[in-house]
């Protein structure tokens, strides 16, 4: 969004708009100017007074119409200021931007410099204000001696120790000189800095030099307003000053956009590493405040940062000069870049910064920067920096930064671009890339630099610290040398930075979701809108890239990129800065010839940075345009006189309009012009007429932000009381978005595992989508604040709540905020439960406090919204925090969200509908820390559980690790212990020693429960644990289902079906009394057996992140392993009614038939042979295993290793051949029939794709 606007327009216009002065109204005289801070503990020369513009000339032009309160403020940001001759006087110079309600932009360039004030009423004034202020300070301070503490508080110390008297006698009518502020200042369409900066010191020097310019000022300022035109696109321009000539050039529709501040300073400032960091938050639309005592490096940090994000554009609040009257703006709960004027004297402590959550801070003058918490990398950082490093040491500019830049206010030269450091290199710092990387540890200016060069796409192949380019022996370059190296250095850094942004994005075309219905239904639902499949884009890019891509590609600026990308089709209709950016990545697809999908983090230096700075040195050894030269005008004699060191009030009637038939002012062109320009400028071209086309640019500025920049008027409580209202606004509708994007991909993804669509969300991205949720509630938590405590809102009123209640709950311990959950009881379940967990706020809040891992404030937020949101609680938490009234008015004013009770209801309503899907993501995220668990074990109350002698033990799996084996008391079936996180539980094996008298345990099922996120999981046995019960098993693997918890008893119960089961009851009695089990048809076991293929693969179609746990889909209730085991108990023989017979018995019996036919050497072929031959190996080795598993624990085990390995289908076909299978089964078994087996042999063979991981837990104590 920086620097000019503008594609190749017809008629060019004029190079300046206004001509403004600014200063002392001596008609009204002096008027504090009380918005601009508290003024009155300031001596009256420290004080600031409100400055007027005095003149402006032309008084209106109709395409740029003249905005007098934010000129004026932005002008003189401070007001006006008074110094004596015993003062320093420099003349300052800074820019600014004024922001239109479109988002278009004018920019301003004002010198300030002093004058002498000649009005006695003024002085005299002064005097007066001096000795009421004595008068008063003598009563405040009746201590002589606080010398000290008077000198920190006015601040006015010179550094000298004067005797109190001398200073604060500081005026003194009859012995000193008053001196007052006063501006010059151009408003142009354009950005061309340094041109306007030498046009204006000129005009200055004219009257402080002793010798009358050649010409009246008129002359000169008539020139500039209407005799030189704008540079055409791509071309150079020389127009006269009063003192020399003056050159600026305008890049090509095919180049980088215009961008005319010296990156040089920011690097100089800030550093590399800072810049880079800056660079990421500005990227990630952090709040952004820069905080410098010089207009100019706010200006100057500010515009770099935005111009090297080419070919994205800043979509929020920008304002780089925050006048002081302005202040409270940055309680703004929406992204802003803003920058804020430090009187040099007070440290960052002081300021009052109403959220720090998301903040970047940056310290310009101190080479500091605060960063927001959690800030992801930038994409190849390391290589980055040491690119941009190797172009600053060329210019002799350490990577570090100068600190000597930023040393103190008083010994602080303004910081031109001439004063770039003369030495071309340090002879030590040449090729060692290393070396040069340890010099960048601390920078962040290079990261600033790097996005301008983004923005001009230009990419460094090889380019070693390298000395000038030879290039200027051919040429003659028409400004001076330090100028063209502050061009040369510019354009390198900003193609480096582009280059960036043109490999990241390569093949960004390919993922961009083209609508299917016509542009303006498009545009009415745009934000419903998915405009770019982030999914697929994502699972292309290297691992190291998706913290800071999924989180860039949820940004507004990148959100708007595509849409521009959408609207435009045609080449001709193309937004110029999307125009440029599109060749530079056909080039590079041209270059590499890599196929889109083949990504690679391979660095790739920029190689356009020569072809760019050619086309510059080209345009300034040839100019193309010289305009007219300033020349006398028609004015009366002896008008156009003045005096020396006053800048005179100008004669209007000779700038009121321009000449009457000059080539550059028909006045209808260039308005028409402009109006094009400007909606150039949005690059937001929709195939609409004009009218929808405006319609549709608000919408689109609306769209992220509601306030691009705040109304720069005087601001009366209404005003204030408007914006804050539309802030509102913006922060329901971004919570309305934020939840229905979160819910929709949630839903999304949990259909798919029923089985419709298609799923495209990875884990990243969730991540990312609860972080911005984080965000944005910090962000609502401190609109409005009374006073700031800590640097996250939402933590410190947490705090506030849990000190309340604190002090309510003497007696009655906390009656009302712990809430009972009957959670898992039943109707028709009798068997003991688990008492219930209590719902308390105060409770989460203590587990959080409780994890020593996270430090600080921002965090421990942060992870109390995750667990709320895991604990399906969050809505019902912050709705109990938000019931104590008491404390939300003392913490917030009026007009804050959270007092707006109809927002607050539907905020909290939108947050509701996060009970409906499961997040795990407290679970995920905390993984190393400690967990207290809970287990309930429950035995069969029908056969004697209290007789049980043995030592029973149980070891308990889940997705992040596995506890050792715990050892329960006897008789005891309920305990805690602690453990780190298992994440999501998936199995327990439970068993005991056999030892005593009765070693016979029934156990009906172990539940276990999470007592921090309260998920509980039901592991269902209905098995016994024996020597001789049932299969003989000693220890059994038991998998497990989350519960749902019933939150509130009439919510319908909404959730994803639940996961299989463990394999329950029916295989039970299948086992106990083979005679009484259901008969499953044929038909319905090769479905079933097609269902638990099916769910195996299409786990492994999911994204790595996603995965649920294998071990349900193979030895769950519907799992492979139950659907194997109704495959071999069809038509199985059962001899006697007695005598239970198990499929592992068939089993071992083949074992023994192949293991004969070995020895007796009669083999059919070999590859029959070596799966006979693994088959055996794998028998023995189960039957071999130190556990005390059973028979169906056997055949369990079997499945999943012949799955791991691959070996099922073989198996399958070896056992249907064998002749024990003929003895032992009916001849109507499903094992006899030929069709059946082949068609099962093809379900098993879709399994070999897959590399199929067992948990420990299954295959613990086998070595295979």
């Amino acid at each position: 969004m920086s620097g000019g606007s503008g594609g190749g327009s017809s008629a060019p216009g004029r190079f300046a708009d206004y001509f403004v002065i600014c200063g002392l109204d001596t008609e009204t005289g002096l008027e504090p100017d009380e918005l601009s801070g508290e003024n009155f503990e300031q001596t009256p020369l420290r004080r600031t007074f409100k400055s007027k513009v005095l003149a402006r000339y032309p008084e209106n032009v109709e395409w740029n119409p003249f905005d007098q309160d934010a000129v004026g403020m932005l002008c003189m940001p401070k007001g006006l200021a008074f110094k004596t001759q015993a003062d320093s006087r420099e003349p300052q110079f800074h820019s600014f931007i004024i922001t239109r309600e479109d988002g278009s932009r004018t920019f301003g360039f004002s010198l300030t410099f002093f004058e002498e004030v000649t009005s006695k009423q003024i002085c005299s004034a002064m005097q007066t204000l001096y000795h009421m202020h004595n008068a008063e300070y003598d009563i405040l301070h009746t201590p002589p001696t606080n010398d000290k503490d008077s000198c920190s508080s006015t601040g006015d110390c010179n550094g000298t120790s004067v005797s109190k008297l001398q200073r604060f006698n500081s005026y003194d009518i009859s012995r000193d000189t008053l001196y007052v502020s006063k501006c010059i200042c151009l408003i142009t369409p354009m950005s061309f800095m340094k041109a306007c900066k030498k046009v204006l010191e000129q005009l200055h020097q004219a009257v402080t030099s002793p010798q009358p310019p050649p010409l009246p000022l008129e002359s000169y300022i008539y020139n500039i307003l209407y005799e030189v035109p704008l540079p055409p696109a791509g071309r150079s321009l020389k127009f006269s000053g009063v003192y020399g000539p003056i050159i600026c050039q305008r890049p090509s529709t095919s180049e980088l956009p215009l961008f005319d501040f010296p990156v040089k300073e920011v690097f100089e400032l800030l550093g590399v590493e800072n810049v880079v960091q800056l660079f990421t938050c500005a990227l990630l639309e952090f709040q952004i405040l820069l905080y410098s005592q010089h207009y100019q490096r706010l200006m100057t940090v500010a515009e770099t940062i935005t111009a090297l994000m080419f070919p994205f554009q800043w979509q929020h609040v920008y304002v780089p000069i925050l006048p002081a009257s302005l202040l409270h703006f940055l309680d703004a709960p929406v992204p802003y870049l803003m920058g804020l004027h430090s009187n040099g004297l007070d440290d960052r402590s002081k300021l009052e910064l109403p959220q720090e959550a998301n903040l970047c801070f940056v310290d310009v003058d101190n080479h500091f920067i605060e960063l927001p918490e959690d800030l992801p990398q930038f994409p190849n950082k390391l290589e980055f920096i040491q690119e941009i490093s190797e172009i600053l040491m060329a210019f002799g500019i350490p990577p570090e930064g100068n600190l000597h830049c930023s040393e103190s206010a008083s010994k602080m030269k303004s910081l031109r671009a001439c004063d770039l450091v003369s030495d071309k290199r340090n002879g030590n710092i040449a090729g060692s890339p290393l070396n040069s990387y340890e010099l960048l540890k601390e920078n962040e200016t290079i990261a600033r630099l790097q996005a301008l060069v983004k923005r001009t796409g230009v990419s460094l192949e090889k380019l070693e610290v390298r000395e000038e380019t030879s290039s200027k022996k051919d040429l003659k370059i028409q400004c001076d040398e330090e100028e063209f190296k502050i061009y040369q250095l510019n354009i390198q850094i900003r193609e480096v930075f582009a280059n960036r942004f043109t490999q990241m994005f390569a093949d960004y075309e390919v993922f961009v979701i083209q609508p299917s219905q016509d542009k303006e239904s498009w545009f009415t639902n745009r934000e419903q809108m998915q405009n770019f499949d982030k999914a697929s884009f994502l699972s292309d890019q290297p691992e190291p890239y998706l913290p800071f891509l999924s989180r860039f590609l949820e940004t507004q600026m990148f959100a708007s990129f595509i849409d521009n990308k959408i609207m435009c089709h045609d080449e001709d209709d193309k937004d110029p800065i999307l125009r440029v950016f599109d060749s530079r990545v056909d080039k590079i697809r041209l270059l590499n010839v890599r196929t889109p999908t083949l990504r690679t983090s391979m660095y790739q230096k920029c190689t356009t940075i020569d072809e760019a700075e050619k086309s510059i040195e080209l345009r300034l050894a040839k100019i193309d345009h010289t305009a007219v030269h300033p020349h006398l005008l028609d004015m009366k004699i002896g008008q156009g006189k003045y005096e020396l060191g006053f800048f005179p009030k100008l004669q209007s009637d000779v700038l009121s309009t321009g000449p009457a038939s000059n080539k550059w002012t028909k006045r209808n062109a260039p308005a028409q012009w402009r109006r094009k320009d400007r909606q150039k400028q949005h690059t937001e071209h929709l195939r609409l007429d004009n009218d929808q086309r405006e319609k549709y640019i608000q919408e689109a500025r609306n769209l992220g932000s509601t306030i691009r920049q705040p109304k720069l008027s005087n601001l009366s409580p209404s005003v204030i009381a408007q914006t804050n209202w539309k802030f509102v606004e913006g922060l329901l509708k971004e919570c309305r978005n934020k939840t229905k994007r979160m819910l929709v991909e949630k839903m999304g993804r949990e259909a798919v595992e029923l089985g419709h669509g298609e799923v495209n969300i990875t884990g990243v991205e969730e991540n990312t989508l609860i972080a911005s949720l984080c965000d944005l509630l910090e962000r609502i938590w401190s609109h409005g604040l009374q006073v700031k405590q800590g640097k996250s809102a939402l933590w410190s009123h947490l705090l506030h709540y849990l000190e309340n209640r604190q002090r309510k709950t003497t007696s009655g311990s906390f009656s009302t905020s712990g809430i009972l959950l009957d959670s898992e009881r039943r109707k028709s379940d009798t068997s003991p439960a688990m008492s219930p967990l209590r719902i308390s706020l105060i409770q989460d809040m203590r587990h959080i406090q409780n994890i020593s891992e996270i430090k600080t404030d921002v965090g421990k937020a942060r992870a109390w919204v995750r667990l709320s949101m895991e604990k399906k609680l969050l809505s019902r938490h912050l709705k109990q925090l938000l019931s104590d009234h008491e404390l939300t008015k003392k913490l917030y004013k009026r007009y804050a969200f959270l007092r707006c009770d109809d927002e607050k209801e539907q905020f909290l309503y939108h947050l509701l509908s996060f009970n409906a899907v499961d997040y795990f993501c407290f679970t995920n995220v905390f993984t190393t820390i400690l967990i207290p668990y809970h287990i309930l074990i429950v035995p069969s109350k029908k056969l004697g559980g209290s007789m049980f002698t043995a030592n029973p033990w149980i070891c308990i799996s889940g997705e992040l690790g596995e506890t050792a084996v715990l050892q329960i008391p006897r008789n005891v079936l309920e305990m805690t212990f602690e453990c780190q996180n298992l994440g999501k539980l998936t199995t327990v094996q439970i068993g005991h020693d056999n030892s005593g008298l009765y070693a016979k345990w029934l156990v009906e099922y172990v539940m276990v429960r999470n007592e921090i996120t309260g998920h509980t999981y039901k592991f269902p046995c209905g098995r016994w644990l024996g020597k001789g019960m049932d299969d003989g098993s000693l220890e059994r693997i038991l998998v497990g289902e989350l519960l749902t918890s019933h939150t509130e008893a009439d919510e319908r119960q909404c959730r994803t079906p639940p996961l299989q089961q463990s394999p329950s009851m029916i295989r039970r009695f299948v086992t106990i009394s083979p005679n009484n089990k259901p008969k499953l048809n044929t038909g319905q076991i090769q479905e079933a057996i097609g269902e638990a293929v099916n769910g195996i693969v299409k786990h492994f179609h999911k994204p790595e992140k996603e995965r649920g746990s294998l071990t349900l889909l193979l030895c769950g209730e519907n799992g492979l392993v139950s659907a194997l085991e109704q495959v071999f108990q069809h038509g199985f023989k059962s001899p006697r009614l007695f005598k239970n017979v198990f499929i592992w018995d068939f089993l071992e019996k083949a074992q023994t038939y192949y293991e004969t036919l070995e020895q007796n050497e009669m083999v059919p072929e070999e590859n029959w042979q070596t799966r006979a031959r693994n088959f055996c190996r794998f028998i023995t080795a189960i039957n071999n295993t130190p556990r005390n598993i059973g028979k169906d624990g056997k055949f369990q085990m079997l499945v999943c290793l012949g799955a791991r390995d691959h070996l099922l289908h073989h198996w399958i076909a070896l056992l249907a051949d064998c002749p024990i299978t003929a003895q032992m089964y009916e001849d109507i078994a499903l094992i006899k029939d030929h069709t059946l087996v082949n068609s099962l042999i093809r379900v098993l063979q879709t399994l070999q794709e897959f590399n199929i991981t067992l948990e420990a837990s299954l295959v613990k104590g086998i070595d295979i």
